[in-house]
């Protein structure tokens, strides 16, 4: 008997970045995106080592576009 993570296709918004990514991430990850108050600030706490290729992409362009608001304001 095989046990395999309960894997879901969503479409997740980011709110700085003005756009939503496709992403297959497991149940229990997207309960922790909720959790977290959004895909935001999950993947911005979310441990980089743990992270596929896509996501740290997607970290690196929210942390920039943060950083580019924190020196505008």
């Amino acid at each position: 008997r095989r046990y395999l993570p309960n894997l879901c296709d969503v479409t997740l918004a980011s709110d700085v970045l003005g756009t939503g990514f496709r992403l297959r991430i497991t149940a229990a990850a997207l309960r922790s995106v909720d959790h977290n108050g959004g895909l935001d600030n999950f993947i911005v706490k979310f441990d980089e080592e743990k992270m596929s290729d896509r996501a740290r992409k997607i970290r690196r362009q929210i942390k920039a576009k943060l950083a580019e608001t924190a020196a505008a304001a």
